[in-house]
């Protein structure tokens, strides 16, 4: 048994309270278990717990042994004096305070039903892809709702954390953040290291300079990116960019990254690290501050249309410097273009609102995510034969925190769908 199942009895009350003693044998009576603590220090606070003819309003602590209190180190820990009540599943010793009176203890282990203990062993032990698999049919909609809404914020603010790490990094220069997140998602998941460090090594103040020019643009990308060096010196549009890069590089003092940083294999053409460049760089001459773009959009097709560019010509009939192939036309799919809304732009937009005490972007960060369909990959495909199919984008981040977050983690007591199956 974990200690968690212990906070779980606790806070909702699901032990047999009939005739409730301390264990040295005074009356006792929970007028209200206290509010639960996720921070440092005991497990709830603010708890009203009667003991004999006296009311106490205090904390409460909870392990599975008594002796735990001392290997804990909370005898010695002042935040632990206005302890009230030491919640245990076996008292192996007494435990007393610094001033040698004992600590109200209440014992759990013959207090547990049976059934419901068969239930916690059932989801601990499961060998199902989520614990609670093969019941979650049971689970009324209105629960698994309001669950995967708070999950939603929750995996949110999740996310604002790497924001406000960007922001924290940058002095607080939100374009500049803005564009490290936007380049580090071009990158997929084989190329990210290697475009968040194009951005670092190229900032947004640098290219600002040069925005009106998208041969420059494109030079200063691909030639800190380090593939100007391989590129054929028989290519007209290559050499071009290597000109105008020598002399930026030279004007700036500026060092590229080693071609060798950057993955090419098994990705699709589209995927190519050169297409994804040309693409960031396309998009960086028609807005160049893309982050104020943002914030002006009022609605999601409004930021959409912020992502729909084209490569330069050269581009068209090229995947690879030198390599000539099919003209085809290389815009930003709709499916990446959603992947950036879901993964960069709603957290910054969030992350900005809290920032700024501007509830609207908050909300115009959940109102994107309510309007974007979901993503598609294997996670969330399990998630829909066991009936749960996300409806839009909002869902499906909740659903993938609720499986990586507390599925996988065995924190079915504070979820709200294996609570309901205890309760």
């Amino acid at each position: 048994m974990r200690e968690d199942f212990l906070h779980f009895l606790w806070r909702w009350r699901r032990f047999d309270a009939q005739d409730l003693q301390t264990t040295d044998g005074q009356p006792l009576e929970v007028v209200h278990p206290g509010e639960p603590n996720a921070h440092a220090g005991p497990d709830f606070f603010n708890a009203r717990i009667r003991i004999g003819d006296t009311l106490w309003a205090g904390n409460v602590e909870i392990h599975l042994r008594a002796s735990e209190w001392r290997t804990h180190g909370h005898d010695t820990d002042r935040a632990y004096d206005n302890v009230v009540l030491h919640v245990v599943l076996d008292e192996d010793e007494p435990i007393q305070r610094p001033d040698g009176q004992r600590l109200p203890c209440l014992e759990l282990r013959s207090r547990i039903p049976a059934g419901l203990l068969e239930q916690y062993h059932h989801l601990m032990h499961a060998r199902e892809w989520v614990p609670c698999a093969r019941h979650l049919s049971e689970v009324s909609a209105i629960v698994k709702v309001n669950w995967l809404d708070r999950l939603l914020v929750e995996r949110l603010q999740e996310k604002t954390e790497t924001v406000a790490r960007r922001v924290a990094e940058t002095d607080s220069q939100w374009e500049e953040a803005f564009y490290r997140q936007l380049a580090y998602s071009f990158g997929l998941k084989i190329n990210t290291e290697a475009f968040e460090h194009l951005a670092r090594i190229t900032p947004l103040s640098l290219l600002a300079r040069h925005g009106d020019s998208r041969l420059q643009l494109e030079a200063l990308l691909f030639g800190q990116a380090g593939l100007l060096e391989d590129a054929p010196t028989d290519d007209e549009y290559a050499r071009a960019l290597a000109r105008e890069y020598q002399f930026l590089r030279h004007k700036y003092r500026l060092r590229p990254l080693a071609p060798s940083q950057w993955k090419f294999f098994r990705l699709r053409p589209t995927n190519f690290p050169t297409v994804r460049i040309a693409q960031l760089a396309a998009l960086l001459h028609r807005t160049p501050r893309p982050f104020a773009a943002v914030l002006a959009a009022s609605e999601t097709d409004g930021i959409e249309r912020l992502f729909d560019v084209e490569v330069s010509p050269y581009w068209l009939t090229h995947y690879r410097f030198g390599k000539t192939s099919a003209a085809r036309p290389k815009p930003l799919s709709q499916r990446f273009v959603h992947l950036l809304l879901i993964n960069t732009v709603a957290p910054f937009l969030f992350h900005f609102g809290r920032a700024r005490a501007i509830s609207e972007h908050q909300d115009q960060a959940l109102r994107l995510l309510d309007t974007l369909p979901p993503e598609s990959n294997a996670v969330l495909d399990k998630w829909a034969q066991l009936g749960l199919k996300p409806q839009n984008a909002a869902q499906a981040q909740a659903l993938l925190h609720l499986k990586t977050r507390y599925c996988q983690a065995l924190r079915c007591l504070e979820c709200a769908i294996g609570a309901a199956l205890l309760r």
